[in-house]
């Protein structure tokens, strides 16, 4: 067991995880002493218990690992298609564009690694389902197709991101999980905004040269209407009941583009389960 990866691989999504196990020194310092007292089966349950510390409340609405669950479920999903896309032989057409992919491919495998580990101190995790990401046919080219694979790309993306802000309600009483969360999510933003700049620079199925790095009202710019539920209710111009859209006559494009919608559970689940065999 490679300790030290561990420890990166969750610092990636938690910069702060070694405030909250007093330092990196003496987290290093505590597991060692531990591991030096247990056989090494019993290894990995004393450092779930070190994280346990961390990350094991719950909030008032879904418990942290009902919540931590579902975003692995879509961190699987997005993991196993970038894997996928990057293995599937001539898929991607420059090596800028797998290079991009890649980088992002293993960004996903590290929220994986992360929130298996957090879940593990928890009690364990699911294991991954069994993907289809044609779902069901809607998307038969999606791996022979590359304009088709950018265009789930982005949905996968973009639903993230609204995914994850949903979720912060139910972790706001539980900081240090929250602050992960929103780490995430704010890399889940990054792909998306770099998604679509290369879908406009090649310009096919709906990517005009107006699509931009974040959605516009309740727009995907992706031409067909089998996204439309990760796009729903992006129209949205008013915050804290003020009409974002009435200052200064900033207008609907430009007030639906400041803010995320956040999608319920409940919302996405059905999004995800297209592309979910078993």
């Amino acid at each position: 067991m490679d300790v030290k990866n561990i420890f990166q691989e969750i610092e990636k999504v938690d910069p702060e995880v070694y405030q909250r196990l007093d330092s990196r020194r003496d987290a290093m310092k505590e597991f060692t002493r531990i591991s030096g007292k247990i056989a090494l089966a019993a290894i990995p349950f004393a450092l779930g218990g070190m994280f346990k510390k961390a990350y094991s409340q719950t909030s008032a609405g879904a418990s942290v690992a009902d919540v931590l669950k579902y975003a692995l479920t879509l961190e699987y999903l997005e993991a196993a298609f970038y894997i996928k896309g990057v293995e599937t032989s001539g898929l991607i057409p420059t090596a800028a564009a797998v290079a991009a992919i890649s980088t992002i491919r293993d960004h996903e495998k590290a929220h994986v690694a992360f929130l298996q580990t957090v879940l593990g101190s928890l009690g364990g995790y699911p294991a991954s389902p069994t993907f289809d990401f044609t779902a069901g046919g809607t998307f038969p080219a999606v791996f022979t197709d590359y304009n088709y694979f950018l265009a789930v790309a982005q949905t996968f993306e973009d639903t993230g991101v609204r995914a994850y802000k949903g979720q912060a309600p139910n972790l706001s009483g539980n900081a240090s999980v929250l602050t992960a969360a929103l780490s995430i999510h704010s890399v889940e933003a990054r792909h998306a905004a770099h998604i679509r700049s290369m879908r406009r620079a090649i310009g096919q199925l709906g990517a005009t040269s107006a699509l931009k790095p974040w959605i516009t009202l309740n727009q995907s710019g992706i031409a067909t209407s089998a996204v439309d539920a990760s796009y729903a209710g992006e129209q949205l111009t008013m915050q804290a009941n003020i009409d974002i859209a009435a200052l200064n006559n900033i207008g609907n494009n430009s007030a639906s583009e400041a803010f995320d919608e956040p999608l319920s559970m409940a919302e996405v689940l059905p999004i995800a389960k297209l592309f979910i065999k078993a």
